[in-house]
């Protein structure tokens, strides 16, 4: 095949996969990460880069915001939020952070492939991606390998979560870039 035949495959299954995506429960997401105190990510491996990715992109905002784990992050309290992505939902860490931020009364959202796993069970918003990975198979089978259509799925739709944002809030993209690291 050539590289304009596997592009237009790939954005035909991205089409496919984020018609899915529930518009209702993306607004959820995005009212409660406007309610939220302090906003806390986490995601780990490849699907953990793009929640990195979504974390810059609430920093832009404004927006008081850790990626978990890291040496800056501090406690969650039970006015924050804690959004993790996970294909599978059962990932022994991400449940444990889980778990521990339920007890303290922090909010949990998950965006997952299905909300029919452990960490679902737990959190208060979901967003389901329908993509199918090595590890959790869907009706949907994927031209590309391993989890790469749920993780630029995840990519995409926290992209789109931003731009709502961007739209409740009144911010530019100018106004954004504000806050971009001056330091590099």
């Amino acid at each position: 095949m050539t590289f304009h035949e596997y592009k237009n495959e790939i954005i035909e299954e991205l089409s496919k996969t984020l018609d899915t995506v529930s518009s209702e429960k993306i607004g959820d997401l995005t009212k409660a990460i406007l309610k939220a105190k302090r906003i806390f990510v986490h995601g780990v491996g490849r699907s953990g880069f793009m929640m990195r990715c979504f974390t810059v992109r609430l920093m832009h905002l404004g927006l008081r915001v850790y990626f978990l784990g890291e040496t800056v992050t501090p406690s969650v309290t039970n006015e924050d939020l804690l959004i993790i992505g996970s294909g599978s939902g059962e990932t022994s860490s991400l449940i444990a952070n889980a778990r521990k931020a339920k007890e303290i009364g922090c909010k949990i959202a998950l965006i997952t492939i299905s909300s029919d796993c452990i960490i679902g069970k737990l959190a208060d918003y979901i967003i389901e991606i329908p993509a199918p990975t090595a590890k959790v198979k869907t009706e949907y089978v994927s031209v590309q390998p391993m989890g790469n259509l749920f993780e630029q799925s995840l990519l995409i739709t926290s992209e789109i979560v931003i731009m709502k944002l961007m739209e409740y809030m009144e911010v530019t993209s100018d106004e954004m870039f504000k806050n971009h690291a001056n330091l590099e």
